[in-house]
């Protein structure tokens, strides 16, 4: 009957309201009984014995009052489970944010973006009629018609032997006809979640398809998938519908049963009219809950496609060892990095050291093998290598992202790895290459570093990062909304508030993806003149992208298919003769 463990769980803490409501819904199923009573009382009252309106006003009111009641009832039950439900699908969708939070961007690149956040919004949001409707109509389907048949076998028999002869018929075909309808309510989660994951891909890779002429096709492929959820949404509806039918056939041909029977009896005189009509009267209410059952069978069926989702994403685990390197999908990875450049540090500076780390791609492919070198109090290290040498992987590993499947990493001599994850990152600033800003103010990008930050603390660190003239050229300054991803600022204007965030946080250890690689000469002077003011008296691993910037490093590390192949000061490794004597030969002084 759609019940899942892992959602009762979920319930723990609103158990109370759903209880409540529950009770609510059997004392107005119960009320039934009473109100078929003063109902066939008055009625045989004026009909067989004559009597006048005012010696049935006791009955009349006490039917006026059990009716009121149950509308009070009713109205309690109804407002109680939505409440109960709204609070449980709000605790599980702050839960389930905060796993893939904590789960950080090297997950988050294995799925689709609008995927994930189609089970954040939409999912979580089908959980919550399955609290609301479909658990207490499923207790009150057991219930309220086991009461009424309590009441009913003693004073009449044969009619409680047709209610519990067709009663269990409208549970039967529910579960029957329940069987196509969870498969094509899973098929049609399926293919709403590749409608929204498809849907984010085309609007954020829009500038990219219209450039190469692929508009058109995906506007195609987006129509075509939209055309796939219609008609998984329609076979839906078409199972809702006819199972609606049969279980509205069911219920109208059980009190046509009771009706007939009853009438015979009445007519050869073997049944009391009052309790006749009383039976009658009470033949609705019984099939009443089943009915309601049916009707929210559905909400339970959704409810439980979307929670097959939400706890496969829970059942992850927090672990980097089943990360992935590379970027994540920028809003997800942008949480992440948010989560690292956020707070004041709290550790004092101490060296760190890679000892035969071993690192590999979800498992499979190699990404580090057997790097050592260490980053000491101070100094400053540049990672260089071609692409795919391994430099992300390293940045990654030192931000907790993913963990080593091998090897050491020590901070002072104590293990990374016994250190939280959110007291390392508060020593912890990075500045990567194209970073994230949110939707909202030049202010709010950059308090992110720092929350309680002051206004002043902010222009201050905006002026460190040669930031504060074009935030002032701004229509509103520091207030001026940058829109997302900074749409209305430079690249070289976004790299300079991620600068400032990193100002603000002043964290003792810097790890920086080189950001001028891609930008203009007079931006990137700016962005020089701040990275050299951030670098002092930092720790600081940077992947160097120009060797022009390694040259003023303290120690080079020249990583090559996962592995550290020289280690040395600029000079030193020009005067070796290896790889990175290569590199500068080749490219002029940029890697």
């Amino acid at each position: 009957m759609n019940l899942d463990r892992r959602l009762w769980a979920e319930a723990q803490a609103d158990r109370p309201y759903l209880i409540l409501a529950i009770g609510a819904g059997f004392a107005a199923g119960t009320l039934a009984v009473a109100q078929a009573y003063f109902l066939s009382q008055a009625v045989g009252l004026v009909f067989l014995h004559g009597r006048t309106l005012s010696s049935v006003w006791n009955w009349l009111l006490a039917l006026l009052g059990v009716v009121l009641l149950r509308a009070g009832l009713a109205w309690m039950r109804e407002t109680i489970a939505l409440r109960a439900g709204s609070k449980i699908k709000e605790r599980l969708r702050q839960r389930l944010f905060s796993h893939l939070v904590a789960l950080g961007p090297a997950y988050a690149r294995r799925e689709r973006t609008g995927e994930l956040a189609g089970t954040l919004i939409d999912g979580v949001e089908l959980v919550e009629p399955y609290f609301s409707q479909y658990l207490p109509n499923l207790a009150l389907a057991i219930a309220v018609p086991l009461a009424i048949l309590a009441c009913v076998f003693p004073l009449d028999w044969v009619s409680g032997l047709v209610f519990l002869l067709t009663g269990p018929l409208i549970p039967i075909f529910m579960v029957l006809i329940g069987k196509a309808a969870e498969l094509e309510t899973r098929r049609q989660w399926e293919a709403l979640s590749r409608l929204s994951a498809h849907f984010l891909d085309v609007l954020q890779g829009l500038t990219t398809l219209k450039l190469l002429g692929r508009s058109r096709a995906q506007v195609e492929a987006v129509a075509e998938t939209s055309e796939r959820y219609r008609r998984t949404t329609m076979k839906v509806l078409r199972v809702a519908f006819l199972s609606a039918f049969v279980l509205e056939l069911m219920a109208t041909m059980g009190v046509a049963v009771v009706a007939v029977e009853v009438g015979l009896r009445l007519i050869y005189g073997a049944l009391a009219f009052e309790s006749a009509f009383f039976v009658l009267i009470l033949a609705p209410e019984f099939y009443l809950p089943l009915r309601a059952l049916g009707a929210s069978f559905h909400a339970g069926v959704g409810g439980l496609g979307a929670a097959q989702r939400i706890y496969s994403i829970l059942a992850a685990e927090v672990s980097p060892m089943q990360a992935s390197v590379g970027a994540s999908s920028p809003a997800a990875r942008a949480l992440a990095l948010t989560a690292a450049n956020a707070g004041a540090p709290a550790l004092l500076p101490a060296a760190v050291r890679f000892e035969d780390v071993y690192c590999a791609y979800g498992g499979e492919r190699p990404a580090l093998r057997g790097v050592s070198f260490a980053l000491e109090v101070g100094q400053v290290v540049a990672l260089v290598g071609p692409s795919g040498a391994g430099k992300s992987t390293v940045a990654f590993l030192l931000l907790r992202f993913q963990e080593p499947d091998r090897g050491l990493i020590t901070v002072g001599g104590t293990p990374l790895s016994a250190i939280a994850p959110s007291e390392w990152r508060r020593q912890v600033a990075w500045v990567p290459q194209n970073p994230y800003l949110f939707r909202g103010t030049v202010a709010e990008n950059i308090r992110l570093a720092r929350p309680e930050a002051s206004h002043d603390e902010v222009v201050r660190a905006a002026r460190l990062a040669n930031a504060d003239g074009f935030i002032q050229a701004l229509p509103n300054g520091y207030e001026t909304p940058v829109g997302e991803r900074g749409i209305r600022l430079s690249g070289g204007q976004a790299q300079r508030l991620a600068l400032a965030r990193a100002f603000l946080k002043d964290a003792p250890l810097l790890v920086l993806d080189e950001p001028t690689a891609s930008l203009d000469p007079e931006a990137a002077a700016a962005i020089d003149d701040a990275i050299e003011r951030l670098l002092r008296g930092r720790s600081v691993l940077l992947i160097a992208h120009r060797l022009s910037s390694a040259a003023a490093a303290d120690r080079v590390v020249v990583l090559s298919s996962g592995r550290v192949v020289e280690m040395g000061t600029h000079e030193s490794l020009r005067r070796r003769g290896g790889l990175y004597f290569q590199m500068v030969s080749a490219h002029g002084g940029t890697a």
